[in-house]
């Protein structure tokens, strides 16, 4: 009778062995993991080098300890630290890039932050992470809620004017977003004008994964443990809700958002199940009968643990990433780099080459 029940729970143990074996497979590993940063790494932004696609780069934001002391780490495409790129800043969280910003003398790239503790976002130039902004452009001066934390660059094709479209750590059920023109005076300083104020909150938690389509003309922000909503980006569009989706989807908080594009308009809108280590794929182009019908298309398993922010890109960037490349924070204080085609597999589709995606 001993011997029975013994080899009965060896069955047991073994078979629910087996099954975490087998879960954990389905789980896609990065094929790179960067440095790690100094202390909490928060969300990422993918620069394209058009001349030289190798030399491009991933910028990551480091949150800071207790104290706030965080920064702007630059990361080359085998996820090394490039030390000399590095800035120093007072609890930064999220970071989007832009092309194309004029200058008095020049056009150049740039790269904007919030910086939660001063109030601010930070602009620097690309690829050499200058400042550009004087010290810093306030926001959200006109309110007694503050604390900027996400951020998503809105590139008007049609004027080339670059919009930052900030959120914050709370603030208001209407107007939650302030939208601000960018621009440079003689002496090459980035300078922002107030534009707009949109965008819905439950007053749950907070709104902080802010993404823009500039092709399509629309942001996307995660209200987290509501949903994600969605809006016209540009300045002069009216301020309805166009959509709430993906309200059923997540365990916990929606999380970061990127957008994989298609020169077709199609592609995917993907967003971090943050608690539940996932990422979840919605239609970038809606659905047949309602282009702002957003229903869930699969499930990515991967190795991130409580990813905040992400990125991703479909152009070929080097031998490694030839069909693009998804780059998502994880909370031991690294940014992993996925192939597109490792997350694709057979369900999604691989957007065609050499297409330049802003």
């Amino acid at each position: 009778m001993l011997r029975s029940i013994i080899m009965l729970v060896f069955v047991i143990v073994s078979l629910f062995g087996c099954k975490d074996q087998k879960e954990e497979s389905k789980s896609i590993k990065p094929f790179i993991t960067t440095d790690k940063v100094g202390f909490d790494s928060d969300d990422p932004a993918i620069w394209i080098n058009y001349q030289n696609p190798s030399l491009s780069l991933v910028i990551g934001t480091d949150k800071g300890g207790e104290s706030g002391e965080g920064g702007l780490y630059v990361f080359d495409l085998d996820g090394k630290i490039d030390t000399s790129k590095t800035v120093r800043l007072q609890r930064p969280n999220n970071v989007d890039v832009a092309y194309g910003l004029k200058m008095a003398d020049r056009m150049t790239d740039i790269a904007v932050c919030t910086e939660r503790n001063t109030n601010k976002i930070r602009v620097f130039s690309l690829p050499d992470m200058l400042a550009i902004d004087g010290g810093g452009i306030e926001v959200f001066v006109d309110d007694t809620l503050r604390s900027p934390m996400g951020i998503a660059l809105f590139t008007d094709l049609k004027t080339n004017n670059i919009y930052a479209m900030v959120g914050r750590k709370t603030g208001p059920k209407t107007g939650y977003i302030y939208q601000y023109l960018l621009s440079t005076d003689n002496s090459n300083t980035v300078k922002g004008q107030l534009v707009r104020k949109f965008g819905n909150f439950s007053g749950l938690k907070e709104v902080e994964a802010i993404v823009v389509d500039n092709e399509l003309g629309y942001l996307y922000c995660s209200d987290e443990g509501v949903g994600v909503r969605k809006y016209y980006a540009h300045p002069d569009s009216n301020n309805i809700e166009l959509a709430l989706f993906a309200t059923n989807d997540v365990s916990e908080d929606h999380e970061g958002l990127s957008i994989y594009k298609a020169n077709d308009g199609t592609g995917y809108i993907i967003l971090s199940d943050q608690q539940s280590d996932q990422f979840l794929i919605y239609p970038r182009e809606g659905s047949k009968e309602n282009k702002h019908q957003h229903q869930l298309i699969k499930t990515i398993k991967t190795n991130t643990d409580e990813s905040d922010g992400s990125d991703v890109t479909n152009i070929p960037l080097n031998d490694a990433f030839r069909n693009g490349l998804f780059v998502a924070m994880s909370t031991d204080g690294t940014f992993q780099y996925y192939r597109w085609e490792d997350l694709a597999d057979k369900d999604l589709f691989l957007a065609p080459a050499g297409i330049k995606m802003k």
